[in-house]
């Protein structure tokens, strides 16, 4: 098993009274990314925070930033989220009609494009645009919600993704998104995971272990981030 991986701990997890301490916590803890939650209560239930916050939070951190989008319509967000500092725009396959202009859209506004699935998706269905994307990003859990337990089926996405990177020369890098912790953070490593989204069990502290036993990710070094550090694909 590969245990190099890049941490992109999810602040929908942290104290929203104190964000600015939970990115000082994710930077201490080596974290190479920071994974932001958007969420607009009609692609899925729950709100969360939007462009003003990433702006206000770009201030306090030189981490590059993954806003996910959880959000219908998401070609209406990609102004302000460049705007506000994103570095990555990841959407949702399933909220987005016109998929392959929406990436180029994202690309032109100078981030990097990020594709999210749902449990329910199929990789086969990312095949027209896999050449295209700087990051695809696996939920492990039914988006909406933080805390879920890992749904263990989608893990075989991240092998499948793996496999058509190497065969066909991919530059993205596989990220996964949902329940893992402790328990499970090998098993999500063994399938091939290039970066791992944690929330709850960043912020509880039961991926302390794991973390601080990792190696130096060998793909930070080739990351270059229009607001500082990080920020970029693998080479």
């Amino acid at each position: 098993m590969d245990t190099k991986f890049l941490l992109a701990p999810s602040i929908l997890a942290c104290d929203f009274s104190d964000m600015g301490g939970a990115l000082s916590l994710i930077e201490k803890a080596g974290g190479d990314m920071v994974h932001i939650d958007v969420m607009d209560g009609h692609f899925v239930p729950e709100i969360t925070i939007g462009a003003p916050v990433v702006a206000a939070l770009r201030k306090k951190t030189k981490l590059p930033f993954d806003v996910h989008l959880m959000v219908s319509n998401p070609e209406h967000f990609i102004p302000m989220f460049a705007e506000a500092g994103a570095d990555y725009l990841t959407f949702h396959y399933e909220a987005a009609v016109h998929v392959h202009s929406l990436i180029g859209q994202i690309h032109a506004a100078g981030m990097k494009a990020g594709i999210s699935i749902v449990p329910s998706t199929p990789v086969s269905f990312l095949t027209e645009i896999l050449d295209m994307l700087d990051l695809v990003l696996v939920m492990t859990v039914n988006p909406g919600y933080g805390g879920q337990k890992m749904i263990y089926s989608c893990l075989e996405k991240i092998r499948t993704l793996r496999n058509l990177r190497e065969k066909s020369g991919f530059k993205y890098i596989i990220s996964v998104d949902g329940g893992v912790n402790g328990e499970n953070f090998n098993q999500v490593l063994e399938f091939g995971a290039d970066m791992i989204v944690s929330g709850s069990a960043f912020f509880n502290g039961s991926l302390g272990k794991s973390v601080s036993s990792r190696p130096a990710s060998p793909v930070c070094g080739s990351f270059s981030c229009k607001n500082g550090s990080g920020g970029g694909k693998i080479e």
